[in-house]
Formats: C-alpha cells, structure tokens, sequence
C-alpha cells in the first residue's frame, strides 16, 4: 500500500490530511514574489507542515484509500493501521522516516519532528514554473582621452619641428577639443548603456508578470476522483454521523429523537452495505465540523464519527 503517495496526491487537493493517531499534515499558501532589485522571480507555492496533535480521523485518507484500491471502508482503515503501526515502531527503532517528495520525520526526546522537502510545491496553479533569475545585460565601454600633450607632440613631428605660432595655437585649441569630445561621448554611452540595461530589466519583469497572468497548466495524469452518491441533499460536505441502522424503523426514531433535542439531524439514505444512516448536521468548513464533532464526542455521543461526502 502506497500511503506515502496517496498524502502526496491529496496535498494537491486539501490542505488538511490527517493520518489518524499520528497526526495531520497542513499546508498554507505563499503569494508570488519578485526581488527588490528585480532580478529574482519565486511563484506563488503551497507548502507543507506538520501537527502531531490532530490526529482524529476525518474520513479523507481512508476514503481515497479505499475508492483507489476499490476496497472497502473498514479494509482501508485496517491497512491505514498497520501502516501507522510500522510508522511509529520505524521511528522508534531508527529515529527518523522519510516520506518521499514531502519530507522526513524524526524523533528526538520523544517528541516527533517534521522538516518539509525543499522546493516541493503543491500548489497545481503553479504546475511547471520554477524560480527564475534575470541575468544583467552589461557593456564595457573605453574611450581614449587624447591628451593636449600627445596632440601637440604629434602636430610638432608633422611639421619637422618647424616653428609656426600660428598652426600651433590652432592645434592646441583642437587638441583640446577633440579631448572634451571624446570624454563627453564616454561619458553619453555609458549613461546609454545604464539606461538600456534598466529598460531591458523593466520588460523581462513584465514579462514575467505576463506570464503569471496569462499561464495555464494541465496535469496529464489526473487524480483518481472520490464520488459518493446520497439520495438527499444537505448543506456542506461534512457530516457528523449519529448512527447507521439496519432496520428504516430505527433510523427513523433515532432521527426523530435528534431532531427533538434541537439537532438538524438528516436521513441520507443508504450506504453500500444497505444501512440507513442518520446524521447530527452538515458543515460546509472542515474546521467547523471537527470542532462540532468533538463536541458531539463529550456530550452525546461516543461514537459518532465525521462522513467527507458531497450529497
């Protein structure tokens, strides 16, 4: 049994997976982000954590356990139980497991940690990018400043060091000039080049952000889809079960007895071992329902339990 992949898959999905007595793996959003100086591009990502605390089981892992290997409920959670069991003998006798592409634990003073693996995202919006890097677009520019000194060395060679005043102040005047010339024309191209350098930085920034806009991803190889079929509606996909009874007469009074009690209790007919079930209510939050449900527990009913199914 590939537990290992089958919380890689739902990841994707939810951002609650809880392997029940053991704990939960959560996982949080992280918007996208460029460097202040523009030359660094990380996309937006989902990334995992852990909570050793949450270990009540919510119906999610063994439901898609069950619904991919086509077995039954109660086959699926005793293969997750023994799964769970090796989980915690391996970590006992090796201090540390590894679950691939999510990361590993270890076991320190008893107390279980959990370090996620790098740069494993599962956010599917952002299926195929990766971090990106500008590279900088640079110039060497040189410009030679001729000297009045060199110029004039050189006009004198030209006239054999013939003595002409006049031609003398003419070249020094242009000497100068060609001097002012050139180090004025370096001193526009490199201010050219740091100008391009930065449009150039400008576009490949809105090109990014383009493509983050514009991008559409496709996953080739979908994930199995969990159905349940229920013959009447409710609100929300997560229901506090009551009981699950044989005969529709039972069922009935166990409804009416809930909804005497002030619960919004439901029949949501058969399951696929032909018993009618009967729930305490429906929740559109996860979080809600598991702190109904633990409620439910305390005060009511021991063994009610929490039924992840779109009705």
């Amino acid at each position: 049994m590939k537990v290992e992949q089958y919380i890689q898959d739902l990841l994707y999905r939810y951002d609650c997976v809880v392997i029940p007595e053991f704990g939960a793996f959560l996982t949080h959003r992280k918007s996208a982000r460029i460097l202040e100086d523009g030359k660094a591009f990380y996309p937006p990502r989902k990334v995992v954590s852990f909570n050793h605390q949450l270990t009540e089981n919510d119906g999610i892992l063994i439901n898609y356990i069950a619904s991919v290997e086509k077995i039954t409920y109660q086959e699926a959670m005793l293969k997750l139980r023994q799964f769970t069991k090796q989980l915690f003998h391996s970590l006992h006798q090796d201090k540390k497991v590894v679950f691939e592409n999510i990361g590993s634990f270890s076991l320190e003073e008893d107390k279980v940690l959990f370090q996620p693996k790098e740069n494993q995202n599962y956010l599917p919006e952002s299926f195929g990018l990766s971090n990106f890097t500008a590279q900088p677009q640079t110039a060497q520019t040189t410009a030679k400043v001729i000297s009045v000194k060199e110029k004039e060395t050189a006009i004198a060679q030209e006239t054999n060091t013939k003595t002409r005043p006049l031609y003398w102040r003419y070249a020094a005047i242009g000497a100068v000039a060609i001097g002012i010339a050139g180090f004025l024309s370096a001193n526009w191209y490199s201010n050219e080049v740091k100008n391009h350098n930065l449009v150039e930085q400008q576009k490949a920034a809105q090109e990014v952000e383009q493509k983050i806009q514009h991008a559409t991803f496709s996953i080739t190889n979908p994930l199995p889809e969990i159905t349940f079929k229920a013959p009447s509606p409710a609100v929300g996909k997560y229901h506090i079960v009551a009981g699950a009874f044989r005969q529709k007469e039972n069922a009935d009074k166990k409804l009416q007895q809930l909804q005497a009690e002030g619960f919004k209790a439901k029949a949501i007919g058969t399951n696929k071992y032909g018993l009618h079930q009967i729930i305490y209510s429906s929740y559109t939050g996860r979080l809600e329902a598991l702190q109904a449900l633990r409620k439910i527990k305390n005060t009511q009913n021991a063994q009610a339990w929490l039924l992840v199914k779109e009705l």
